[in-house]
């Protein structure tokens, strides 16, 4: 089936819709794995199995959904920006080519620009629940997103706010470059197999081109995420650790070589399959029924 141009603006408004659905079902599924992605990534432990047992037995069941209310809304706000600036996109490269299709390399390059577009929103969001999600009950400096939010500002200003910013851009570029390439990848594959049209694939076969679509992400941007959680997780002022990104992947390199780069992977390869599952199911669906 051929891609069709639709450039109005009830096409646009139902895109950023269906995104903001999908992005409320990413988090609410993801942010147990997602904390314990931080916290290995960070160092404060060195097993999915032990970062599971020691925040559950310290910290209680809520704790796996520590500073879910930033990322709910942000996260949200992010995946429909995602899905719009992706159509959008790809709505400018089918007009400025006059093709009724997308290559692999314009799926990526549109996905990438989607990325792209989304870190100015992305980065404050996650450095925001990444420090929340670090620190302990007991040595507790950030009390909620608002807090965090205010004695950053107050000490950093607006650099600090948006601290890690580069390493964040070239993260999000690749990881919804490779995202949004492998799903359409997979897509298409079915279409053509089965000679349907994309709205009668049912939605478990959208769930899984969607479920492998985020393993494809993370295993094409990992080095990048683990380098970016730490230059947000660090702290302020002259007791951090790292002067950027940089010197964060040396330090990293130079401690624990290649394996420090993957630090934590199978705890975010496990979250990536319902995440990413139930975003693109969700917003699929969502569009679907908008119409």
């Amino acid at each position: 089936m051929a891609d069709s141009i639709d450039s109005s603006l009830s096409r646009r408004l139902k895109d950023i819709t269906a995104g903001f659905v999908g992005g409320a079902v990413q988090v609410l599924i993801g942010q147990p794995f997602d904390l314990v992605k931080v916290r290995l990534q960070t160092g404060q432990f060195t097993t999915p199995v032990e970062a599971f047992r020691k925040t559950l037995t310290n910290e209680g069941p809520l704790a796996f959904y520590k500073g879910t209310l930033s990322p709910l809304f942000g996260v949200g706000v992010c995946v429909s920006i995602q899905f719009y600036a992706f159509h959008e996109a790809r709505r400018f490269i089918l007009s400025s080519s006059k093709s009724d299709h997308l290559t692999l390399g314009q799926f990526y390059a549109a996905g990438a620009i989607a990325g792209i577009a989304n870190s100015p929103i992305t980065g404050p969001v996650e450095q925001i629940r990444i420090l929340l999600q670090t620190q302990n009950d007991d040595k507790k400096l950030y009390h909620g997103p608002k807090d965090a939010i205010i004695k950053i500002n107050k000490t950093e200003g607006l650099r600090g706010i948006f601290r890690g910013q580069g390493i964040t851009i070239l993260r999000e570029a690749q990881a919804y470059g490779l995202w949004f390439l492998s799903f359409e990848f997979l897509m298409q594959k079915i279409q053509n197999y089965y000679h349907v049209d994309r709205e009668q694939i049912p939605a478990w076969k959208v769930a899984a081109c969607g479920a492998a679509a985020g393993e494809v992400l993370w295993l094409g941007s990992y080095p990048l995420d683990v380098i970016k959680s730490q230059v947000q997780s660090d702290r302020f002022g002259k007791d951090r650790l790292y002067t950027g990104a940089i010197d964060a992947a040396k330090k990293t390199f130079r401690a624990q070589g290649f394996a420090g780069f993957w630090r934590g992977l199978i705890p975010t390869l496990l979250r990536a399959t319902p995440c990413s599952a139930g975003t693109f199911a969700s917003v699929e669906m969502t569009m679907r029924l908008l119409g």
